[in-house]
């Protein structure tokens, strides 16, 4: 049976850091005193540096960034997918251009990936990526919707049956989010300080028979049982609303510690560990018992991007592709609605 590749991997995200801005922003939010202090607390805890968006945070506070977010007044589904249809485009552009093909694979592609869950439009991104790269109209096009951030996983499982059912077949994939489209006016702090680590970002990669970078050997899905209303993503009248239930940690560590993973992890060299915030990675790592620095390329994500939802996995096995060694061993995770893990295991050539 033919073995698919992760070939190599670009990542791209806008110019804007917005994450001070953020924190100030959402800080004047709050109106009761008291939240305000437990969200400057748990802002200090984040282990968030810089955070990523299109919207241009001008004097330091997202009120002035296009007019977008203005307290009592918050953006439509409308406006905020026109946004989205402006800004993404320039963001794919930018990450499929740091990927470099050369004109041998940018013939070879016969298959066009995008996974997103921040917006949609028709004709979508993936036009966008045959016409930008002058692609065959032949090329087949899938999207992956809709499914948060696991969705990486799900595209790079379908991308290995691709290749394992035409050895010619070129993937190229595409996971965009723009994260910062979807801030909601609350006074809950749960979903104001779930919307402290999101920000946009880009990834690029391609999938072939070419014995070039990580070898996909192996998916499987881990669905925690009775936690389907801990991560929800809906479609409302003022953009998308999700919940992210502070239950989430403690419920996937559980799972986690009652995996096959547990067995397993001693033959693991490498991982790829979405970093869903800082309580994510401290519970994974709890969970299955990982010395300290083993999430290092994850943590050094999330304070460097925030959590870019499907695009962010991909930005860290960039990461970890760039120091692995041949013939090491890597297990690469994502979580999100279900609740459930992605797993992927790999190793390097």
């Amino acid at each position: 049976m033919t073995t698919a590749y992760l070939n190599r991997i670009a990542t791209a995200v806008p110019e804007h850091d917005v994450h001070n801005a953020f924190v100030v922003f959402a800080e004047q939010m709050l109106a009761e005193p008291r939240l305000r202090s437990v969200f400057r607390r748990m802002a200090g805890r984040a282990d968030i540096a810089s955070r990523y968006s299109f919207l241009d945070p001008r004097k330091g506070s997202l009120n002035d960034a296009n007019e977008f977010y203005r307290l009592g007044n918050f953006p439509s589904t409308a406006r905020r997918m026109e946004l989205f249809e402006q800004s993404a485009p320039v963001l794919m552009r930018r990450a499929v251009d740091r990927l470099a093909l050369n004109e041998k694979e940018r013939s070879g592609i016969t298959h066009v990936l995008v996974t997103c869950c921040t917006g949609l439009y028709a004709p979508g991104l993936d036009f966008e990526i045959v016409d930008h790269l002058g692609l065959s109209s032949g090329v087949e096009r899938t999207m992956v919707g809709f499914m948060g951030c696991y969705a990486a996983i799900n595209a790079l499982k379908l991308a290995r049956h691709i290749v394992r059912s035409d050895p010619r077949a070129g993937v190229l994939m595409l996971n965009l989010e723009l994260c910062t489209l979807h801030f909601q006016e609350t006074q809950e702090l749960e979903q104001v300080l779930s919307f402290l680590v999101f920000a946009d970002g880009a990834a690029a990669s391609l999938i072939s028979a070419r014995e070039q970078g990580f070898a996909l050997d192996s998916f499987k899905a881990l669905m925690v049982p009775g936690t389907s209303g801990l991560i929800t993503w809906k479609i409302r009248d003022l953009g998308f609303d999700m919940l992210l239930s502070g239950q989430v940690p403690g419920e996937l560590g559980r799972a986690l510690h009652e995996s096959e993973l547990m067995a397993e992890r001693e033959d693991i060299d490498l991982w790829a560990v979405h970093p869903g915030g800082r309580s994510i990675l401290d519970a994974v790592e709890m969970s299955l018992e990982l010395p300290t620095d083993t999430l290092a390329a994850s943590r050094e994500v999330l304070s460097c991007f925030g959590n870019m939802s499907s695009a962010t996995v991909m930005f860290v096995l960039q990461r970890i592709m760039q120091q692995a060694l041949p013939g090491q061993h890597g297990c690469a995770m994502a979580f999100g609605p279900g609740l459930t893990a992605e797993t992927m295991r790999f190793h390097a050539v």
